[in-house]
């Protein structure tokens, strides 16, 4: 079975986006080095260290579907109906939005919960992984023992308040393991598996 890997950038004290969800602090990265790294469906490539860029193409080639929740699909703007990197998105929500799905989009909505969401990501990423986003898709996936790895993009700023990542988890403590660290301009690359409980 594939694995299922968190993914988010979130600043030293916690949080994935300030109090108006403005995410250029822990996003700062991402244009901080002089390596481009074009996302594979999208017009913006990212502009980043070379340890930062070896790192961002393995994991891009690591994942092969991503799973969010509704808040950061609304974010995105759906990714305009294509995942930046190329992959099927999965949305867990409760009603599909009103004008999707689209005429060939990849973002599929799940409505029957997160384990058919992880289901249904874990088989269109075939012997690739899974990733996820969003704080509250996370968290989720974390209390029904469903995460196999947590990535963290930790960047050097602390933002006081703001969106959190890990606050409310129903199932605490989570042991995680050894991380393997990647030092990169602006960011610090984290990446710890999840021990079975």
């Amino acid at each position: 079975m594939a694995k299922v890997i968190a993914i988010m950038s979130m600043s030293l004290d916690g949080y994935v986006a300030d109090a108006n969800d403005g995410v250029a602090e822990v996003f700062a990265w991402y244009t901080a080095g002089d390596v481009d790294v074009p996302n594979p469906s999208s017009d913006f490539t990212f502009h980043v260290s070379a340890a930062s860029a070896r790192h961002l193409r393995a994991l891009v080639s690591e994942v092969g579907a991503m799973l969010t929740g509704r808040r950061t699909f609304d974010l995105a703007d759906g990714w305009g109906g294509q995942h930046p990197w190329g992959i099927p998105a999965f949305v867990v929500t409760h009603h599909v939005p009103d004008g999707w799905p689209r005429p060939g989009s990849t973002v599929h909505f799940v409505t029957e919960g997160l384990e058919s969401a992880v289901a249904q990501a874990t088989s269109a990423a075939g012997d690739r992984a899974v990733g996820v986003h969003g704080g509250q898709t996370i968290r989720q996936c974390l209390d029904a023992g469903l995460l196999d790895e947590i990535h963290i993009d930790l960047a050097p700023v602390l933002l006081g308040s703001g969106v959190p990542l890990f606050d409310r988890l129903q199932k605490a403590p989570v042991i995680l393991g050894n991380p393997t660290v990647v030092a990169g301009v602006g960011v610090t690359h984290l990446r710890y598996p999840v021990r079975a409980r």
